[in-house]
């Protein structure tokens, strides 16, 4: 008998373990009641309980020996017990498959940790004269200089750049992307905030081939100007191409076509940490102002933009994209004073058949061969844009036409993390028609360098750049003609965190 007993116990033990808590201590005390093995006393006093452990049976009352036991066999009622209870495991099994069929292809619904994500990067720079002109000025770059150089002359440290972004998918349809930059200056108040993105995809397919992108970014014209200064090599863009479009953006409509396969290159290219400039998607055609990014339209015109690249990847696991990219509209710009050869103060003069607008146009052609270990990047434009002309002081249409070749190497090592040594010319003959009276630019510069990546989240470069250009920032100041082509040396350094 005490044999039976003892097996009646396991016995229902392990079909309790089928069913939730209350249940299984109600079952088991059921089948404990049922074959005699404890007493209704016992029995009304374990099913008080809370949950049912091995310590209360042990201190349930004894049972009355007095009364005797006629426990029921355990093989009758064992075989009806399993079949009730695989029948419930089945139903539950049925249960759990009807709801995965019926949210199948449902969207999971988004929560605040899930949709929004941060990220961000910060960019320190010192620069120190080696020779050549003295008082001048990079317009790209504020640290450059001494302490003849106009406005924030003899800067020596300058948080060149302080982003944060933020961004995240609204579902399937739509992902947003926004980017304040913390350290423009205004007015010659340094360091305020001033939004660079702020923009939505829209995908009119879920696997994300065909989007529309709405509001502030990027403008689709050149490799470098889409890739993000956070992991550009060169310190700055080439003026060829970026004197396209000011700071790059702008705010208009773009439609960018991605096919699935293209999609896996850019993201294996990402991967891979080669620089790419992101998903602008293989085609991309779109509409905006036209003057540059935090600025409204001024001629009720807007700019046609279009641009193709394809990626490959060879049999060696090698990439390379080439591309190519024009855009048309009309370009009004902006005028102030300067000071002339003659040391006197000019404003030029737009004829009255460019008052809505001069032509702005171009077009232009990229290469990449990616660095696995050794790259090649280059680029070219072509095209017409309005110029300051000093000799008649006033603002032409007029041809320009320049690019920039750059050879890099990645090394990776084992402890001391990845280095990108380069060297890079540039040229460009033409006009920033984004600076203050569109004034001509012939650049003829060169630059050598390495970027240290020490870890993922902090970066070193180090440049020696030999300066061949025209001074774009302007002073008006008595005895200091501006415009004036300089040559000079600087070493120039920055350190990069990425958070």
């Amino acid at each position: 008998m005490q044999n039976l007993n003892k097996t009646a116990v396991k016995t229902a033990l392990l079909c309790a373990l089928a069913l939730p808590a209350q249940a299984a201590d109600k079952e088991l005390l059921d089948i404990l009641l049922g074959n005699g093995v404890i007493t209704e006393e016992q029995y009304d006093y374990l099913i008080g309980r809370d949950s049912l452990t091995a310590q209360d049976l042990a201190a349930a009352p004894p049972a009355n020996s007095a009364v005797p036991l006629t426990p029921r066999p355990i093989v009758d009622i064992l075989p009806d017990k399993l079949e009730e209870l695989e029948e419930r495991v089945e139903q539950q099994e049925q249960e759990i498959e009807r709801l995965m069929d019926r949210n199948t292809g449902l969207p999971v619904a988004s929560t605040w940790t899930d949709s929004f994500r941060m990220r961000g990067y910060l960019q320190t720079r010192y620069t120190t004269m080696l020779g050549g002109d003295k008082g001048i000025n990079l317009w790209s770059d504020r640290s450059v200089g001494d302490d003849g150089s106009l406005l924030e002359a003899d800067k020596n440290y300058l948080i060149r750049r302080a982003r944060l972004v933020f961004f995240g998918d609204v579902g399937e349809r739509l992902s947003f992307y926004v980017q304040p930059d913390l350290s423009s200056t205004l007015n010659g108040t340094g360091n305020v905030m001033q939004m660079r993105d702020a923009y939505g995809d829209v995908y009119l397919t879920t696997d994300r081939v065909h989007r529309v992108r709405v509001g502030q970014s990027k403008v689709p014209f050149g490799y470098e100007n889409l890739q993000s200064s956070s992991n550009r090599i060169a310190l700055d863009r080439n003026d060829a191409l970026n004197s396209a479009v000011r700071d790059e953006r702008d705010l208009g409509l773009f439609y960018y076509y991605t096919p699935l396969e293209v999609q896996e290159t850019f993201n294996a290219i990402s991967s891979a940490g080669l620089k790419h400039s992101g998903n602008y998607g293989m085609f991309g055609f779109g509409f905006y102002n036209g003057q540059g990014s935090n600025r409204g339209d001024r001629n009720d015109n807007q700019h046609v933009v279009a641009r193709l690249s394809y990626p490959w990847q060879f049999k060696n696991g090698q990439f390379f994209e080439a591309g190519i990219q024009a855009y048309r509209g009309k370009y009004v710009p902006s005028l102030s004073s300067y000071r002339g050869l003659d040391d006197l103060s000019y404003t030029p003069v737009i004829d009255p058949e460019f008052a809505r607008g001069f032509k702005d146009e171009r077009v232009g052609v990229s290469l990449l061969w990616s660095p696995q270990p050794f790259g090649i990047q280059a680029e070219w434009n072509w095209g017409t844009t309005p110029a300051l002309d000093l000799a008649r002081n006033r603002l032409v249409e007029d041809d320009l036409e320049g690019g920039y070749v750059q050879a890099m190497y990645k090394l990776d090592t084992q402890n001391l993390g990845t280095f990108f040594p380069f060297v890079r010319w540039q040229y460009y003959d033409g006009a920033n028609k984004g600076e203050a009276n569109a004034p001509r630019n012939h650049v003829n510069d060169w630059e050598a360098g390495i970027e240290w990546q020490v870890a993922d989240e902090l970066e070193l470069s180090a440049v020696y750049h030999r300066m061949q250009r025209n001074n774009l920032v302007t002073g008006n100041r008595a005895g200091r003609p501006d415009y004036q082509a300089f040559e000079a040396d600087a070493l120039r350094l920055q350190l990069q965190f990425n958070y």
